[in-house]
């Protein structure tokens, strides 16, 4: 991300995202597969950093402008160093747990003492809630989940959400149990952009939002609740039940973690912006939702400079929330879209919320 934009609007002295709001298997699937590549990928939480592991890198370097987002990840890597899967799903929330405060001081152990001393502070939240739960984004919806919820459905509506349907019956449980009046009205109060920029993101991130929120999460709910099963799908899972259920992010799943765990010495953590991460050139791009934060003219230039740092075949991953980005019509003749594999991996995008997802080679 580059420093003149984003980062003069917003906050990055806080975990906002204490776990990854975005599918590490869509991700994986978009890159090409050939072992021994670098990959450039923006932290936030780390779990997507992570995942690319699973494709046997030269390296990944991790790139955050908040050193509190890169201490998320360093947690990880202790954590991973530390704790078989089992365990670590504990600390991080996905399961119930009594003993996250001896699953935590093993974790934070062998880290640096400034990040030590941050989980440390945010001992009584990660007992409570996990170190995936401690996230000012997770806070917002543990406050939907506790209190907003409960006027709208019974237990055993949430529940039968999560009980695996054929793709029309998934539709008419939809329309006919979940989205009432009340999941509308919801929807319009909780999912506002004044309630979210207040609660949830910070309010800068809408600067180039373009339409209503409310309305934009109640056409993705129909992705996650028909297109998509929700009895697979961990992050539907943690905002209706606070856990993860049968379902998991990509790279907390047992095979992956044990994969993972073996090559975390690949991983180079960077605090600033993309251009700080400098190097050889890059074979892959993890961009998360970056270019939405900013103006068309400061997307473009932060575009630019991605270009300048791939090479030939090399793939930009990215996904729209609202704010729609794509490579602007200026560097259009420098890469090719990949609409094909797009389409297919749309579709099977669990982290419903975001509109678009884009995959783009450098010619």
């Amino acid at each position: 991300m580059t420093r003149n934009d984003i980062a003069e609007r917003a906050r990055f002295d806080i975990i906002r995202y204490a776990q990854l709001w975005e599918d590490a298997d869509v991700l994986v699937a978009a890159m090409r597969p050939d072992a021994g590549q670098r990959f450039l990928s923006i932290c936030s939480a780390g779990d997507n950093a992570l995942a690319l592991l699973t494709l046997d890198p030269e390296v990944v370097t991790a790139v955050d402008l908040s050193a509190a987002q890169l201490d998320c990840l360093r947690l990880r890597i202790g954590a991973m160093r530390a704790l078989d899967q089992p365990e670590f799903l504990e600390l991080m929330g996905s399961r119930p747990s009594e003993r996250r405060d001896a699953l935590l001081d093993r974790a934070i152990a062998g880290l640096p003492e400034e990040t030590r001393a941050r989980w440390q502070a945010l001992r009584p939240e990660v007992l409570a809630h996990g170190a995936g739960g401690v996230g000012r984004f997770e806070r917002y919806f543990r406050i939907f989940r506790r209190f907003i919820l409960p006027l709208v459905h019974s237990r055993r509506t949430i529940d039968d959400a999560f009980v695996s349907r054929p793709t029309a019956e998934r539709a008419r449980f939809l329309d006919e149990r979940f989205v009432t009046w009340r999941w509308r009205l919801m929807l319009e109060l909780f999912f506002s952009r004044f309630v979210m920029g207040r609660m949830g993101r910070d309010k800068a991130f809408f600067d180039h939002v373009e339409g209503s929120v409310a309305d934009h999460v109640a056409r993705r709910i129909r992705h996650a609740g028909v297109t998509c099963d929700p009895a697979e799908n961990p992050y539907l899972h943690w905002i209706l039940k606070g856990g993860h259920g049968a379902a998991l992010p990509m790279p907390w799943r047992p095979g992956p973690y044990e994969v993972i765990r073996e090559r975390l010495d690949r991983l180079e953590l960077v605090q600033g912006p993309l251009e700080a991460a400098a190097g050889p050139p890059v074979d892959g791009f993890n961009l998360s939702d970056i270019f939405e934060y900013m103006s068309p003219e400061a997307a473009e230039a932060a575009y630019r400079q991605v270009l300048d740092r791939g090479r030939p075949g090399s793939r930009m991953v990215y996904w729209n929330m609202m704010a729609p980005r794509r490579v602007p019509a200026s560097l259009a003749e420098r890469v090719t879209t990949l609409t094909v594999l797009e389409d297919r991996l749309k579709a099977q995008d669990k982290a419903f919320f975001y509109s678009d997802f884009v995959i783009e080679e450098i010619r």
